[in-house]
């Protein structure tokens, strides 16, 4: 393994391998974390990967940790690989002040304005640098990859796929921020982060995104009915709206009962999971 990756700690879990590393990324200038969970099949031969990424304040550990994903990564042969949300300890003026912008709140975008912009570039260091970090790293099959996320994630999960069909196969999502231009936390990040032009901040929202395609990977999105920011901030209904109109492929469940938190995600993870690894090993 190339001596730019820190090791900060493994463990072994479901005859796999859970790893953390630490890295100097070129794209965001600073030092970036990531976890990689390389399931028992990764000692025999290259596999598909699936890309998670976490919602605001979450770390490169929430996912590992508090899914149990890696236990259906096992059953089927894929290799996990959670990023953290956002580049940390810049000294940024308002780096730390709010919980849903700056630190753990990168919104996987490219930042236009001062001073973020020297530095939050998740778009980039998720499409570009990560990939290229880990399969010249590990037992990959770059050709057969896909991504999901959480939230802030599964917004960056739908934005990203959406825009690099000839990159990923899928994309799923729990929970996602599906029309940031509309709510306030996204209102709050592309202001900050892109400036007021609103017309750029179409390329960092799915359903805009989605509205001006014509054609979109399968999305597969699953959501809580007594999720607390499903109203405000989530808006699956225009994700919904935008993908029956162009006859994109969506399947959007709502679940019953279950809120936002890494309990809902545990519950269904596996459903995810299946439905990923159903494609990336045909």
């Amino acid at each position: 393994m190339e001596d730019k990756l820190e090791l900060k700690s493994e463990t072994k879990v479901t005859g796999g391998r859970l790893a953390f590393y630490r890295h100097h990324s070129e794209v965001t200038d600073s030092h970036m974390s990531f976890s990689v969970y390389l399931p028992p099949q990764a000692e025999e031969r290259n596999l598909p990967v699936l890309y998670w990424l976490s919602g605001l304040t979450c770390t490169e550990e929430n996912f590992m940790i508090k899914s149990a994903a890696w236990r259906y990564a096992a059953q089927y042969g894929l290799m996990l690989v959670a990023p953290d949300t956002s580049p940390r300890g810049l000294n940024l003026p308002g780096e730390d002040d709010d919980w849903d912008f700056g630190s753990g709140a990168g919104f996987y975008l490219n930042a236009a304005q001062a001073p973020w912009s020297g530095h939050y570039r998740m778009y980039d260091y998720v499409v570009k640098e990560l990939p290229a970090l880990i399969n010249a790293n590990f037992p990959t099959k770059p050709d057969r990859i896909s991504i999901s996320g959480h939230s802030m994630g599964g917004h960056g999960a739908l934005v990203i796929g959406q825009r690099n069909q000839q990159t990923y196969s899928l994309v799923s999502a729990f929970s996602p921020i599906c029309a940031p231009m509309t709510c306030p936390w996204g209102q709050k990040a592309f202001s900050n982060y892109l400036g007021d032009d609103r017309e750029t901040w179409k390329q960092y929202d799915a359903t805009e995104i989605l509205a001006g395609a014509d054609t979109a990977l399968p999305m597969f999105v699953d959501q809580g009915t007594v999720d607390g920011f499903l109203a405000e901030q989530l808006k699956p209904e225009l994700l919904e709206k935008v993908c029956r109109e162009k006859g994109f492929q969506l399947e959007l469940r709502y679940q019953e009962g279950y809120d936002h938190s890494y309990y809902f995600i545990a519950s269904f993870i596996g459903d995810h999971i299946a439905w990923h690894a159903r494609t990336l090993n045909n």
